[in-house]
């Protein structure tokens, strides 16, 4: 590994090999053996031209190499252009019915909580208690096209609650209790609910919260719901003052029946996800039944080379897409490890005590979580079952990716993926057929036709330009709920581009299909018309022990160049003395350009960041540019609000 060290860090060459899979590991891919069945034995990128230009042909072959259950009737596999592409015309299918097949006997769930709580389910017994609350749902009147929401950690009865929610063919959503109450009605009011799942409160870092409050709060502002089910997280049965339509969790699931499935169109509505609706009201966000279950499938199967005997884990909460994607795991054959709590709880290296302890085979976390721990000087150990680490939520840094393969394990795949809650999926990540290379995201996913388009909407190569997708994928979202027109819809992705989804993201596409992400396009830095993303930035500033987070700011607006600002939280002790401003400064200067050197650094106590952990330029930068901090963004969708009034002009 190749590498050049500076007083301020250890940095790494963007683009050093850290490994490569060997033959054995090629030879064991799961995508090798699909290969073969295709006969197609060329390499990776022969695959991916393949399954982009001949969608028909490769969607075709994931529904019957996995044997997808359900019809697939004699319509065409694909009709029409983006953004009104039709998949599967004629077919039908359940996702449930997909995720429960398999021997029962087999492990299907392990769950595990920071107070150190442990339940296992065989596949038979997910079943049974799939059945029980399905009969639960049917006895409160829920059924095909009826939505339940749902409020709740990621404990079992989350993804029980689901899976009996789409074999009925109703229509789930869900947001973790750690959103305040405006927040959820933004949400649920929007898709009218009949039932609503809530706990009473959650533990979190060692503290326990009460929020059946809360529950009482958002169930008075849902008018369409019939039924409130109570799961006492906190305490036995529902709070006296619990709403009149309450039943307990014991209630709803007290009789047993028979296990059935509503088979439903393709792209019949599976569940509802949002935006992060920090400065608007969220988009409703409707994904099908048969685009999840294939694109799960090829995922989960060919990108992360899980299948049966894997024990999958992704740290995630309800309100993050990185759930229903993490539950997907069933659909493969996987056991999936639900945790519920703080990562740093008792210490930063719990998630990796968690994975050694349940022998993970597959380990996901959001990038912020694989810095912490280097920060920390995290050394993992027992993980000997461990093939793969996955990160997501935002770019991870060479120094990040370095890090793993120095300290968790040198023989391990670790694929940084890049997607969104608009398609519950990745564009890019990684294979285990190809190498990684450090702050390099491998490949372009299975069918997922990604380019680099410049402002005119010509595609580039070795340069930085907008993240578009040229041709259709069966996740992307059928519909945006209420948006009868598809006006909505349209204007988020294909405003720009007429036909060609524009995703919001700066990306570089290297000459081999290799990757790397820049961070948010709307978010650039755009010095002295050098345009830059702001994950350069932050991968400069935070290898600096003294920092422990940061956010930089253009002001600038069209024709007119503005300041930048840095914004830093210090770590444990630290200052910002005048050396370190004159180091960072320097770092800056060398590493970037003198164009990108800070016009001003200031301290605060913390980063505004989104519930699931991504942080917020756009709305910073609103505030600077005069926005008061009420209206620049949603506090209900942060996870710590109390930051932003530190970012208001003095």
């Amino acid at each position: 590994m190749r590498r050049k060290r500076g007083k301020d860090g250890d940095m790494v060459e963007e683009g050093a090999l850290l490994w490569e899979p060997t033959p054995d590991v090629v030879r064991a891919a799961r995508i090798t053996r699909y290969m073969e069945r295709l006969g197609r034995t060329g390499d990776y990128e022969d695959v991916w031209k393949w399954s982009v230009e001949s969608p028909a042909d490769f969607w075709t072959s994931i529904w019957d190499y996995f044997g997808v259950v359900g019809t697939r009737g004699d319509g065409p596999v694909i009709q029409g252009t983006m953004p009104d592409a039709e998949w599967f015309a004629g077919s039908a299918l359940n996702y449930a019915e997909n995720a429960l097949r398999g021997h029962p006997g087999r492990s299907a769930v392990i769950f595990r909580n920071e107070s150190g709580s442990r339940w296992q389910y065989s596949l038979g017994e997910l079943r049974e208690e799939v059945a029980r609350v399905r009969a639960g749902l049917v006895r409160l009147g829920v059924g095909r096209g009826d939505r339940v929401a749902a409020y709740v950690p990621n404990i079992p009865e989350a993804l029980i609650a689901f899976l009996a929610t789409a074999s009925l063919g109703a229509i789930w959503s869900s947001c973790s209790p750690d959103f305040g109450a405006p927040s959820v009605t933004d949400r649920f009011a929007q898709i009218e609910p009949k039932v609503l799942v809530a706990v009473d409160g959650y533990r979190y870092g060692g503290k326990a919260y009460d929020r059946s409050a809360v529950v009482r709060e958002i169930a008075g502002k849902l008018p369409t719901l019939e039924a409130t089910v109570w799961i006492p997280a906190l305490r036995e049965g529902a709070p006296d003052d619990a709403p009149d339509t309450a039943l307990s969790w014991d209630d709803l699931r007290a009789e047993t029946a028979p296990l059935e499935f509503e088979r439903v169109p393709f792209g019949h509505p599976l569940w509802v996800l949002y935006s992060s609706g920090t400065t608007g009201l969220p988009k409703p966000i409707v994904h099908g039944h048969g685009g999840i279950v294939l694109e799960h499938l090829k995922s989960l199967s060919f990108h992360q080379d899980l299948g049966e005997g894997d024990v999958f884990f992704w740290y995630t909460t309800t309100g993050w897409m990185m759930w229903n994607y993490l539950i997907g795991g069933l659909l493969v054959g996987s056991t999936v490890l639900l945790y519920d709590g703080s990562a740093a709880h008792p210490d930063t290296g719990a998630l990796w005590r968690l994975a050694a302890e349940e022998g993970v085979t597959y380990f996901g976390t959001g990038a912020p979580y694989i810095m912490a721990s280097m920060k920390a000087g995290v050394k993992p150990r027992g993980l000997d079952r461990l093939r793969g680490i996955g990160s997501t939520g935002s770019p991870l840094p060479p120094e990040g990716f370095a890090w793993v393969y120095s300290d968790v394990r040198p023989d391990v795949q670790l694929g940084s993926f890049s997607g969104g809650t608009d398609v519950c999926t990745g564009f890019v990540g990684a294979v285990p057929l190809l190498p990684i290379r450090a702050g390099v995201i491998p490949c372009r996913c299975l069918g997922a036709s990604v380019e680099s388009f410049d402002p005119a909407g010509a595609s580039m190569v070795g340069e930085v330009g907008e993240l578009v997708i040229t041709r259709p994928m069966p996740s992307m979202p059928v519909m945006f709920w209420n948006d009868p027109s598809g006006d909505r819809y349209r204007e988020s992705y294909f405003a720009d581009y007429p036909g060609v989804w524009r995703h919001g993201d700066w990306i570089k596409i290297l000459p081999d299909g290799g990757c790397v992400i820049y961070g948010r396009s709307d978010s650039t830095l755009n010095r002295g018309g050098v345009r830059m993303g702001t994950s350069e930035f932050y991968r400069v500033v935070e290898r600096f022990e003294e920092i422990a987070d940061s956010l930089v700011i253009d002001t600038g607006q069209l024709g007119q160049e503005g300041r930048l600002l840095l914004f830093v939280t210090l770590a444990d002790g630290a200052s910002l003395s005048d050396e370190l401003t004159s180091r960072l400064r320097t770092a800056l200067r060398t590493e970037l350009s003198p164009r990108h050197v800070p016009d001003e650094i200031h301290v605060v106590p913390g980063i505004p960041r989104t519930l699931s952990g991504k942080k917020l330029e756009v709305p910073v930068r609103k505030i600077l540019l005069g926005t008061p901090v009420e209206k620049a963004a949603n506090p209900d969708a942060m996870a710590n609000p109390e930051v932003l009034t530190h970012f208001a002009p003095q």
